[in-house]
């Protein structure tokens, strides 16, 4: 099987890569998912971005997800006149008033401001760089001691870190974007400042009412959402660990374990996380990364991320596809030493289903034990790739659904291969399908063993209660089996009892109509024996008994079984299988 690499990457669509040619570059780099930043561009735009990834990844044959990323209830600065600089230790008031700004005033886009933010609280503008600290509250205006001073252009962020101000999670804006989301049926939607589950169901309910409901992925950016992220994980469908503002919002040198507590809880709860913000920065305009970034990118695959994100590299940045490369390449070795995680979470977990955890935990845990080459999970909704994905098995977790929309969804998590197959009216039929579709695919091969998930009834949402072991192997021929052990070896097929003593070789397999006492010397030497005719009385079975020899009784058309073709007995199933299968 060639080797995949299991970390997904996300890739922000933006003027450097939005052409049908660099989205292309982009998918063969390896991208499995887009991120169009609703904070920026018109619909119009969007619109033929997603034009061009879709018809892309259609043409390559990929499944592709497509993340919509609204701009939520982003406070910022308003209008400043051009080269306005704070200085250390001066006043410069905020107000929600709408007014013109410049070094000494500046509006903010909180109509709440001298209600929710107290004296002495911190504020901090455009990504932390510029600090003040409220001295004074006057009617709607915050007067401030500037303690960390620079230049101050207009629209840049507002931070209120400590406060908990009330804010709506979804302004007028959003809303007009999760329409035109859901016209344009993106697999996913990110939700910017998520302070409270609350939040998510809000969310919910406008997806709803405009009559569909897309999977909700929670950038964690709040201090709020820190302290409720349980709860959150408990409603939304993902999490995206947003490095940026929750870096402004939290003690900066508290972000490193706050991100490994994040990827920790999401990973428990079987949820997808993905790790974002200035991964690779320095590739916006260089063509290598730090030393750093290598290991940022490195130690976040080693957390448990099933994602990391690319924003500027991709969006704006002058190496669009290196970037995408090289993160594939870091990727990649970092998996080679990647812990199998088998341990178990405590089943009390309110987000957790315990008999979909135990099965993925079990299928991940008898993959080693029995040398599978892969898992296999016919889904319906997704929950099954993803409950097997939680527990990082080595092996792929080959996710098969008859629906579009799932297989690009399931392209964000870990591990997982989405692959599109035809309806099946019962289980047989669904894993015969689904084993052939891995095998045409590549993931697996003649004489592969694989752990199969599934549930019944089949069709039905979240019904993961079945794990099969199923040989990967074209069988040659069926039949009653008599032994204990399989058996493999070349077929050899004989009508004489004389020509079989002298030229059948140690180790190799039988093939007659029938034998009786003549043949005994030729049974002596095989490792297995394989007859058209039946009987369980009959000399072939008894002698077979007796040399611990199994032994395929009553196989049809046994002369179809091509003479020097390699073949494995299961003696079990009374099985002939062409090739050298593991059983």
């Amino acid at each position: 099987m060639h080797a995949e690499r299991r970390t997904k990457i996300v890739a922000t669509v933006g003027p450097a890569s939005e052409s049908s040619g660099a989205i292309r570059e982009l998918l063969e780099a390896g991208v499995n998912v887009f991120r169009l930043n609703f904070s920026h561009g018109t619909h119009a735009i969007h619109a033929l971005r997603i034009e061009n990834i879709r018809k892309a990844a259609a043409e390559m044959g990929k499944h592709v997800a497509i993340m919509q990323d609204i701009q939520g209830p982003k406070i910022r600065v308003g209008e400043i006149k051009e080269g306005a600089v704070l200085k250390n230790g001066q006043t410069f008031v905020l107000t929600s008033r709408e007014i013109s700004g410049d070094e000494k005033i500046a509006h903010v886009s909180y109509e709440r401001l001298a209600l929710d933010v107290p004296v002495g609280a911190a504020i901090l503008l455009d990504d932390g760089k510029l600090e003040l600290k409220v001295t004074e509250i006057q009617g709607e205006d915050l007067v401030t001691e500037v303690i960390t001073g620079g230049p101050l252009s207009s629209h840049k962020g507002v931070n209120f870190p400590g406060c908990s101000l009330k804010i709506s999670i979804l302004t007028e804006k959003d809303k007009e974007d999760l329409l035109f989301g859901a016209e344009m049926r993106v697999d996913l939607v990110a939700a910017s400042f998520v302070r409270y589950p609350s939040d998510i169901l809000e969310i919910k309910d406008v997806l709803m009412a405009m009559g569909g409901l897309v999977p909700i992925i929670a950038k964690i950016e709040q201090q709020e959402a820190v302290m409720h992220l349980v709860d959150i994980l408990a409603v939304c469908d993902g999490v995206i660990v947003a490095r940026g503002d929750l870096g402004v919002e939290m003690l900066f040198e508290e972000l490193p374990l706050i991100q490994k507590r994040i990827i920790k809880e999401a990973n428990l709860a079987g949820k997808p996380v993905i790790t974002a913000t200035q991964m690779l920065d320095s590739m916006v305009s260089s063509p290598r990364p730090t030393r750093a970034e290598v290991s940022d990118v490195a130690n976040a695959i080693l957390d448990g991320t099933d994602a990391i994100m690319l924003s500027n590299e991709t969006a704006v940045g002058a190496f669009p596809v290196l970037a995408v490369k090289t993160m594939a390449r870091i990727a990649l070795e970092t998996e080679k030493s990647f812990p199998i995680r088998v341990e178990r979470p405590e089943m009390e977990n309110p987000y957790v289903r315990p008999i979909q955890d135990a099965i993925g935990h079990a299928a991940t845990h008898m993959a080693p034990e029995l040398g599978a080459a892969a898992i296999i999970t016919p889904t319906s909704s997704g929950s099954s790739a993803r409950m097997v994905a939680k527990y990082r098995p080595r092996i792929p977790v080959i996710a098969m659904s008859t629906s579009p929309e799932v297989c690009r969804r399931l392209s964000l998590v870990w591990g997982v291969y989405p692959l599109l197959i035809g309806s099946a009216g019962n289980i047989e039929q669904l894993t015969q399908t689904s084993v052939q579709v891995a095998m045409e695919a590549g993931f697996v091969a003649d004489g592969d063993l694989v752990i199969v998930v599934s549930g019944i009834p089949v069709g039905t949402a979240g019904s993961t209660n079945l794990i099969r072991v199923e040989i990967v192997a074209s069988v040659l021929g069926r039949g009653l089996g008599l032994g204990r052990r399989p058996a493999s070896g070349v077929a050899r097929h004989f009508l004489d009892p004389v020509l079989a003593n002298d030229n059948i070789q140690k180790g190799e397999i039988l093939l007659a109509p029938t034998t009786d006492a003549a043949w005994v010397p030729a049974m002596q030497k095989s490792a297995g024996i394989v007859v058209s005719s039946s009987g369980l009385s009959s000399q072939t079975a008894l002698v077979g008994l007796e040399l611990g020899v199994p032994v395929i009784l009553g196989v049809d058309d046994i002369g179809k079984i091509p003479d020097g073709q390699v073949v494995t007995l299961d003696p079990s199933r009374g099985l002939v299988f062409r090739g050298l299968v593991k059983i």
